[in-house]
């Protein structure tokens, strides 16, 4: 099982970036995917997650109207587009597979039962 995160990097304030998160060893249409972030000294944060079956998606408020998640099952990826990126957006960013039946959940990250490594999102002021 591996989940791949990709496509951090530095970015201007107000730039944008398109996050990847490439999934193989499992039956990725039958998963949840959801982003996680981790900024220096802080905890976990849940910021977006799409269902496996009707595709339904959930986003943290901070980020609402600025990030963009969606999912291709034909190339087990999921991406997170991040517009208007802002300095209080830098963090690590993790994927993450839950087997949930329904929906997705960005609060509940330990019934997520796979994780990626994170690629570091920075954003300059």
């Amino acid at each position: 099982v591996q989940l791949q995160a990709s496509g951090g990097g530095l970015v201007q304030s107000g730039g944008s970036l398109r996050l990847s998160c490439a999934a193989s060893g499992f039956t990725f249409d039958g998963y949840a995917i959801g982003w996680f972030r981790q900024a220096p000294g802080k905890g976990r944060e849940g910021v977006s997650c799409i269902s496996s079956g009707d595709g339904s998606t959930d986003y943290t408020d901070s980020v609402k109207g600025r990030f963009t998640i969606s999912r291709d099952n034909a190339k087990g990826t999921v991406y997170l587009l991040m517009n208007s990126l802002k300095p209080e957006d830098t963090a690590v960013y993790h994927c993450a597979a839950d087997r949930i039946k329904a929906g997705c959940s960005i609060y509940e990250w330990l019934t997520y039962d796979y994780w990626g490594q994170g690629t570091l999102v920075t954003v300059s002021s």
